[in-house]
């Protein structure tokens, strides 16, 4: 069975620690990664500098790369601990080829919600993969974007995520910013960096949430006894940081619909953070939400329940809104997107069977 793909990390840096401990013996060595340090760089341990750039990458990996040799700054290996310097040239090489994935362009609409000469924001449906990987060669935003910029000056074919700085899982809808330029997207980037877009999110979860609103935090990692989920670390070592804002928008009996906003980026960040607080995404697989959390065990109610998964067949999870700014005009921009048809079919059916009911 294929594996499912998402558009989420994969832990390259496994791959170094595991293939690269022993000594290369003059093998020809391959640029993997490669970063240049702004003007304004302060001085800063190359092993938080690379946390923060590198997908799914641990402070520990990261040491572990540079003890084996993997880490470079303007040419030479450093240590962990070399502090970062503006300007510096820092790359990371492993002795075979980056993986090469070919880009072909297909003509898949895309519901376009903006779009100018620097970027465009993009209303992604469920069920599409965002980027190409195992399994999920075509049919993907990426391919639907190769296609749509192929006569755009700056759109390099051979580019794995043309103009992308942000993502949502493959069975999330909802929007996306996609740079046009590389001035835009390194704006956009660092937007996303530094925390100052403006998203929101809105969920069905499995319960009553007890608070109508709320503050979630926990570092986030990947489960070391599962490597396809996310977990919450209560040991601030492990993991990175999250903060995730809920509201409580609509109590529909054993399940609640909420709005959430996030503060961080980490993969499966609110679908983690919900299920930390015991309230798992209505029918979302991976986290164990399409079994029947709560409610009552008559069969008429299993019936009912089964019925909406067939109607929202995928984690209960959109990305209504985003804000950033402008990377040309500096103008703030605010955009917003309806719930799926999916989504508003299962409130509706939640909304039918509550209604006359006494529910705790």
């Amino acid at each position: 069975m294929k594996e499912e793909q998402e558009f989420e990390e994969t832990d390259e840096l496994d791959e170094i620690i595991n293939d690269d401990t022993e000594e290369t013996g003059g093998q020809t060595l391959y640029e993997h990664y490669r970063f240049v340090a702004d003007a304004g760089q302060n001085l800063l341990r190359i092993d938080k500098f690379l946390v923060n750039r590198i997908e799914n990458a641990s402070r520990n990996k990261i040491q572990e790369a540079a003890a084996a040799g993997s880490i470079l700054v303007n040419g030479n290996p450093v240590k962990a601990n070399y502090k970062v310097k503006p300007a510096d040239v820092i790359t990371i090489e492993m002795s075979w080829p980056p993986r090469e994935i070919e880009i072909i362009p297909e003509d898949i609409p895309l519901d376009i919600v903006y779009e100018d000469d620097a970027l465009l924001v993009v209303n992604k449906k469920p069920g599409m993969v965002v980027h190409p990987g195992y399994g999920n060669y075509t049919g993907t935003l990426v391919n639907a974007l190769a296609w749509h910029l192929k006569d755009h000056p700056w759109f390099q074919s051979n580019d794995p995520r043309p103009g992308l700085v942000h993502r949502i899982d493959k069975d999330t809808s909802g929007l996306l910013v996609i740079a046009k330029t590389e001035e835009a997207k390194t704006h956009l980037a660092r937007q996303f960096f530094y925390k100052t877009t403006a998203r929101t999110y809105q969920a069905i979860v499995w319960g009553s949430i007890k608070d109508d609103e709320g503050t979630i935090t926990g570092n986030i990692g990947r489960n070391i006894r599962d490597r396809k989920q996310m977990t919450v670390f209560a040991d601030e070592s492990h993991g990175k940081p999250a903060v995730t804002h809920y509201k409580v928008l609509e109590r529909l009996g054993y399940v609640t619909l909420v709005e959430c906003k996030l503060e961080t980026g980490r993969t499966h960040q609110i679908r983690v953070h919900l299920k930390h607080i015991g309230h798992t995404l209505f029918n979302d697989e991976r986290y164990g939400g399409n079994q029947i959390l709560k409610g009552t065990t008559f069969t008429k109610y299993k019936q009912f329940v089964n019925n909406c998964f067939s109607i929202l067949p995928r984690q209960a999870l959109h990305a209504k809104t985003l804000g950033f700014e402008h990377p040309t005009s500096g103008k703030f921009m605010e955009f917003d997107t309806d719930l799926p048809d999916d989504i508003v079919k299962a409130i509706e059916k939640w909304r039918g069977y509550i209604s006359g009911r006494d529910i705790d």
